[in-house]
């Protein structure tokens, strides 16, 4: 009796509604699983235009470099057949590494060397070439090599030593969606865009180079020859043009 009482006594409403829970339950999730599902196919979609547009800014810039390359050796035939002289254009683009520390430092040199964010050695950025940065760049001279990077120089250092500065974090170039979601507003959603900003010194190139962490280089292979001489004494520092390239092999 006080079995049946106790079985009777309380409405039966959450047996009833038990039903109805699980529809609205099942509804939920066929919902949240549709959006999903429009959600992956819209970013698939959306990262097949990209892999599209990656390959062929690659063959663009590559047939441009090939050009430019063609270029200057068409022009430095035709000087040699006329019997005058080819000078190329100046430099764009510096690559400059930090070789000393911070013993002696005056406090201008340590300014200059925080504004071009060398702050360890071995650190090395990119710095385009005009009047402002060169009169930088003499402040520092006895702390810093640099040189002109050829293409190779750019994309082995970004590929292999790039990190990205994402929020104030160094993060490492792993992915092309590091970049998409950093600078698709510039124009750059690959490495080779980077590449390309960096190398050409392009009108994003300040983006670009922000974008990426200092460098951070080994010890060359074989050492130092000297840090207190300038290059053109047999030394370390200064600016040994083209030779910086050498340099980056035995440091990368």
């Amino acid at each position: 009796f006080f079995f049946f009482f106790f079985l009777f006594s309380f409405p039966s409403s959450t047996m009833s509604d038990a039903p109805e829970l699980y529809q609205k339950r099942a509804q939920r999730n066929a919902g949240l699983a549709k959006a999903a599902k429009k959600e992956y196919l819209a970013k698939k979609k959306d990262n097949r235009v990209k892999r599209r547009q990656m390959v062929a800014n690659a063959r663009k810039y590559e047939q441009e470099y090939v050009n430019a390359e063609r270029q200057e050796v068409r022009l430095a035939r035709i000087a040699k057949k006329s019997g005058t002289f080819y000078v190329p254009a100046e430099p764009k683009l510096l690559l400059v590494i930090r070789i000393r520390g911070i013993n002696g430092l005056a406090p201008k040199v340590r300014k200059v060397l925080q504004l071009f964010r060398l702050l360890q050695i071995n650190n090395a950025v990119f710095i385009r070439v005009n009047k402002a940065t060169m009169n930088m760049l003499r402040v520092i001279e006895p702390y810093v090599t640099y040189g002109y990077p050829n293409l190779k120089t750019v994309r082995e250092l970004v590929l292999k030593r790039g990190y990205a500065k994402v929020k104030g974090n160094r993060i490492p170039i792993t992915d092309n969606s590091i970049i998409d979601h950093s600078l698709s507003g510039k124009g750059m959603i690959c490495v080779e865009d980077l590449v390309h900003e960096i190398y050409t010194v392009g009108p994003n190139f300040k983006s670009a180079s922000n974008f990426l962490w200092p460098f951070k280089l080994n010890n060359p292979n074989g050492g130092w020859v000297k840090k207190g001489n300038h290059f053109v004494e047999g030394g370390d520092y200064g600016n040994r043009e083209d030779a910086i390239n050498t340099l980056v092999r035995k440091m990368n």
